[in-house]
């Protein structure tokens, strides 16, 4: 079969751009099976995806989606399904709503959850007993009776009801998948990781990598709709394998580790920086993208993964206020937060925190504090974000039983962007972004820091940039609700 894979083309802000790894597994799983793989990331694409729809025909296209993308995977089903391909979307929004997205008929099935032994039972079957299309109406006659055995798949029957298989369990042994197809990637279009360099090396070759699926812990902000609660680490030994394919087979000048809790077992993720220092593959630089916790770290990590070549490492601080902390289920606090910094940088890592405005319990007084740690603990990068109730989220319960949610537009729902989505309690939308636009004021205009930067040359090549996003980031807006 001849499989199209489609990341949509996001109109959500974002100063930087990394390969859908997700598509990468199921690009490489596809063709274990023998099926010929496209992948069209719209992110960094030349041409729509239209024109290489009229140019190439395709048996099955599958679309992948997070929430603010929904409307657009449901645009580029349509444009497959116009050209009689058969459509399937996955990933975390379709996971948590098949039915919302079954009930277009551009769609013809939904892979909920993990989706590698998924699409290639999807595949089979089809094989076994190919559908059709009627020319005329555009239907889609599925004779294949297998549909309901496949675990993990949500489709519509003969009679046009809409069916929801038992969910598919999470894959238990990583180490059985194979690498993602980094041949499908355009790789040389993807911008660089480190924000530093960012655009400024026109060789960058980013890539990245995730040494472990899912997450144990219970934020009640956090959507775990694809790969759970449980946790499942990759071996030292098999991600160290594919970390030197990255670099002495892909020439990588830079790797991201896409982990939600990479370091959930400290001595693993020790066994990988050895490994890494022990095979010479320490020279190229790497990051945690999503940051890891601060309560699962220690001096001795920090300093093998500084040995390892890490260059940077986040923390997920959220609130500088240990009531909303707890509020937020974080399972953390803040004395952890600021002993993970100081040892971060006694290891020599460059540090950026991530925090979290507009929480349920949150108040101006609560918001001050998350500004004064920032300021506290002062690391070289803060990305001050407003909470966003995606569905499928204890936050989002929480805002229908208790709050005011604006828009069930769901583009409005990226985590990039200046303004609230809910009001509850004390926390209203004005009250939100006006702190959200102070903190990023208060942090990266405080004198000693522009002196700082001022001093590195990548802040003068940056510096347009720079002054092209200041209005969005510093000056507050005046909103017409509370």
């Amino acid at each position: 079969m001849r499989v199209l894979l489609v990341s949509p083309e996001s109109k959500t802000w974002s100063s930087r751009k990394h390969i859908p790894l997700g598509l990468g597994y199921l690009g490489a799983v596809l063709e274990g099976e023998g099926h010929e793989v496209q992948l069209w990331d719209g992110a960094v694409e030349e041409e729509p995806l239209t024109t290489l729809l009229d140019s190439e025909t395709f048996d099955l296209v599958g679309i992948t989606s997070v929430t603010p993308l929904i409307h657009e995977a449901w645009e580029a089903a349509a444009e497959a399904w116009k050209r009689n391909a058969i459509t399937i979307l996955g990933g975390p929004h379709p996971t948590l709503l098949p039915h919302e997205s079954l009930e277009r008929p551009v769609v013809d099935l939904v892979a909920r959850g993990e989706a590698e032994d998924t699409i290639i039972e999807i595949t089979r079957a089809l094989e076994k007993d190919h559908g059709h299309v009627d020319s005329q109406s555009h239907a889609r006659h599925f004779k294949t009776p297998d549909w309901g055995q496949i675990d993990g798949l949500s489709f519509r029957n003969g009679e046009g009801q809409i069916v929801h298989n038992n969910a598919r369990s999470p894959c238990k042994d990583l180490d059985n998948l194979p690498f993602p197809a980094h041949h499908l990637y355009k790789i040389d279009r993807y911008t660089n990781l480190q924000p530093r360099t960012d655009g400024l090396d026109p060789d960058a070759r980013a890539y990245t990598i995730i040494t472990s699926r899912g997450c144990p812990y219970q934020c009640i902000y956090c959507s775990k709709a694809v790969t759970g609660n449980i946790w499942r680490p990759r071996s030292p030994e098999n991600v160290v394998a594919e970390w030197r394919k990255l670099l002495v087979d892909l020439n990588a000048t830079e790797v991201g580790v896409t982990d939600d809790v990479m370091t959930l077992d400290i001595k693993r993720a020790k066994e990988i920086c050895r490994l890494l220092i022990d095979e010479g593959l320490n020279e190229v630089p790497w990051i945690t993208i999503h940051g890891i916790r601060a309560d699962n770290a220690d001096l001795e990590l920090f300093q093998l993964m500084k040995e390892a070549g890490c260059k940077r490492v986040g923390f997920g601080v959220e609130s500088g206020n240990q009531r909303v902390l707890d509020i937020m289920k974080k399972g953390q606090t803040i004395e952890d937060v600021r002993q993970a910094f100081r040892n971060a940088r006694k290891a020599g890592l460059e540090t950026i925190g991530f925090f979290i405005f507009g929480l349920p319990g949150e108040n101006e007084e609560t918001m001050d504090d998350t500004i004064k740690l920032a300021l506290e603990l002062d690391p070289d990068l803060a990305n001050f974000m407003i909470a966003a109730p995606f569905p499928g989220t204890e936050l989002y319960q929480m805002i229908l039983d208790g709050g005011d949610l604006f828009s069930y537009d769901w583009r409005d729902f990226a985590i990039h962007d200046q303004k609230a989505r809910f009001s509850m309690g004390e926390v209203t939308a004005k009250l939100v972004e006006r702190k959200w636009h102070e903190a990023y004021r208060r942090f990266y205009l405080r004198p000693g820091r522009l002196v700082r930067k001022g001093l590195q040359p990548e802040f003068w090549r940056q510096l347009p940039a720079y002054v092209s996003d200041a209005g969005r980031f510093f000056l507050s807006k005046t909103r017409s609700r509370n």
